[in-house]
């Protein structure tokens, strides 16, 4: 009887999870994939955010207000089921990581706060103002609303813009 478990055979090598790992090493090597996994779980965060505060709770517009109610309620179904395969995707890399040892959780956290910024400022600016397909809050000055929403996007992206860079700067073993 063979009392081997299917990970422990030999006939193509160990496998990733039994090979001695040396951390630092795995972090240099998944450098790009810890900021990605970040990245796209910061847009899934943000936009499920948006979603759940500003469409389903204040009710102050849907994704697409430029058609009926119905149409509103349809594409904010839709853009739900974006920002959580956004997220699901960002974790799944994260297991990943983690299971090769190579997480780096401050440079993910700097890919959060760019992917956040970057979707919030893409929200602030193309939807709202290039492709108008809806507005923060319609009222008649719009101004303080955009303002707000755009420096709260930036602000994201310079956080998540220095996290990244410090990390890239910063020598592994320093991490």
């Amino acid at each position: 009887m063979d009392t081997r478990r299917r990970h422990d055979r030999t006939d193509d090598g160990p496998d990733v999870d039994q090979r001695p790992v040396d951390q630092l090493t795995q972090r240099s090597r998944f450098s790009k994939r810890n900021l990605w996994s970040g990245v796209l779980f910061g847009i899934g965060l943000v936009a499920f955010v948006d979603e759940a505060v500003f469409h389903q709770i204040l009710h102050w517009h849907h994704f697409y207000d430029l058609g009926t109610p119905d149409l509103g309620l349809v594409s904010d179904g839709f853009f739900h089921a974006f920002s959580w395969l956004a997220t699901i995707g960002g974790l799944f890399l994260v297991a990943d990581l983690r299971r090769r040892q190579a997480f780096w959780q401050l440079r993910w956290w700097g890919g959060v706060l760019l992917g956040a910024g970057a979707f919030q400022l893409y929200d602030g600016i193309v939807q709202h103002k290039v492709l108008g397909i809806h507005q923060i809050r319609p009222v008649p000055d719009l101004l303080p609303y955009d303002v707000t929403w755009n420096v709260v996007a930036a602000v994201l992206l310079v956080a998540g813009a220095v996290l990244t860079v410090r990390t890239r700067r910063r020598t592994v073993s320093a991490a």
